[in-house]
Order: structure tokens, then C-alpha cells, then sequence
């Protein structure tokens, strides 16, 4: 489907596989192949499975669009919130197969999905924005706060502290940690799981349990932008 982002489908499940051959990080590019493998796979499948590659889940937003600077910052954050704001009102169950280090956007993403399994050795988990000069995005938080245990938060989020595999199970990174040569028969059976559920019902249910946060979601996005529009539009001005 794409040179980031390959797409199969097998058995109603649609198994996308990001793979930058780096970090797996979140470009303007890679972030567009994966709204499109969820387009497709919202229309074929009935469970989806993210995939990063060995090593490495995601890395976060790509710094080189920060170096660069101009609206190409902005395009690459809305649409990164925009994607985690679209996993966690996704009406098919999402599994993260995180295969490696989860940072940044990584860790957002993995806190949007429903189910997610990590290695179990090898791995960093880390918001890790404070600690390159960034301010959290607020729909980061309302994500925080859906998943990750309340006495783990402060560390995670305000300290940009970084949690290994074990650390992260407890906090509420990941719902299960398996060695990495058991990654794909622990998959293959929450899928298996999965497909026993009633898919109208899952999607109902899902939509309404996360409905409050889905409209706090919406609303931080805005706000997000609007501050966003008003520092870009004082970098050009000066």
C-alpha cells in the first residue's frame, strides 16, 4: 500500500506495518499512509493491528519538520492529534503491537489504541517532550489521563521520566508484555478474541464510553491550533 506504511488483510483483520527503516517517526508522510490504511481498513476489516518495526514502535514527530520550521510544524501536529483523536473514536478494536521503543507521539499513539502489547525487554517508554524544550499538546493530556495510572502520571508527563517495559505495564503504557519472538502469537490471539465480539455493539459501546472524552479531545484540538496559528503567525511577523 505504501513504502511507510504496509497494509494486509487476512481473516477480517487488517495488520498495518509501519517501517521508516529508522525510528518509525511521525512525518507529514507517515502519518497521511496511516489515515489511509485506517480508510481502507475501516471498510474491509473487523479488527486492525499496528504494527512498528523491530525495535522501534514509533520515535514521535519528526524533528527535522521542527528544524525546518514554518506551516509544515503545524500540519505535522494537527494531523499527529488528529490521529490519536481518530484511534480513540475508531470503531473497529485497535491492538498495538509494540515491538520496540514507544517516545513521544509513540507513546501517544499507544495510549490511543484499545489493546497493547509490548516487548518485554529492550524497550523505552517516554513522553519525553519537557525534556526537548516542548510544551505538551493538551490533547495529550485528556490521553494521559484515559489510560495511564494517576500516580504514574505526574512522573510520566510533568518529568518526562523513562519507564522500561515493567515499569510501563504498571503505569498503563502497554495492557501486556511478551518477549519479542512471542509478539505475533500474542496478537493472533486477541485477534482471535476479538472477532467473537458483536461489532455494532463494540463500536457502540466504545463511542459511548469515550464520548466525554472524545468532545474534550475535540476541544483541545481547537485550542491546540489556535495557539499553534498565533505563535506561527508572530514568527513571521518578527
Amino acid at each position: 500500500m505504501n513504502t511507510l506504511v504496509s497494509y494486509d488483510l487476512n481473516n477480517d483483520v487488517a495488520t498495518l506495518r509501519m517501517d521508516d527503516g529508522k525510528a518509525n517517526v511521525m512525518s507529514i508522510a507517515m502519518l497521511s499512509a496511516l489515515n489511509e490504511a485506517l480508510d481502507r481498513a475501516e471498510q474491509e476489516a473487523k479488527v486492525v493491528v499496528l504494527y512498528g518495526r523491530a525495535g522501534s514502535f514509533s520515535g514521535g514527530f519528526d524533528l527535522a519538520v521542527f528544524k525546518r520550521g514554518g506551516p509544515d510544524v503545524q500540519t505535522m501536529l494537527e494531523a499527529g492529534m488528529r490521529l490519536c483523536a481518530r484511534l480513540v473514536n475508531y470503531p473497529l478494536p485497535v491492538i498495538a503491537a509494540c515491538t520496540g521503543h514507544a517516545v513521544a507521539l509513540g507513546a501517544f499513539l499507544l495510549l490511543s489504541c484499545d489493546l497493547r502489547v509490548g516487548v518485554d525487554v529492550g524497550a523505552r517508554f517516554q513522553i519525553s517532550e519537557v525534556r526537548i524544550g516542548m510544551v505538551l499538546p493538551r490533547l495529550t493530556l485528556e490521553l494521559c489521563r484515559r489510560k495511564l495510572a494517576p500516580a504514574q502520571m505526574h512522573a510520566a508527563t510533568t518529568l518526562g521520566i523513562a519507564f522500561t517495559p515493567a515499569s510501563a505495564l504498571a503505569a498503563g503504557f502497554v495492557d501486556e508484555l511478551v518477549p519479542a519472538y512471542a509478539m505475533q502469537e500474542a496478537v493472533q490471539r486477541h485477534c482471535a478474541d476479538l472477532l467473537t465480539l458483536n461489532s455494532k455493539a463494540f463500536a457502540m459501546n466504545k463511542r459511548r464510553i469515550n464520548a466525554q472524552c472524545v468532545e474534550r479531545m475535540a476541544a483541545a484540538i481547537e485550542a491546540d491550533i489556535a495557539e499553534w496559528r498565533a505563535v506561527q503567525t508572530g514568527m513571521e511577523a518578527s
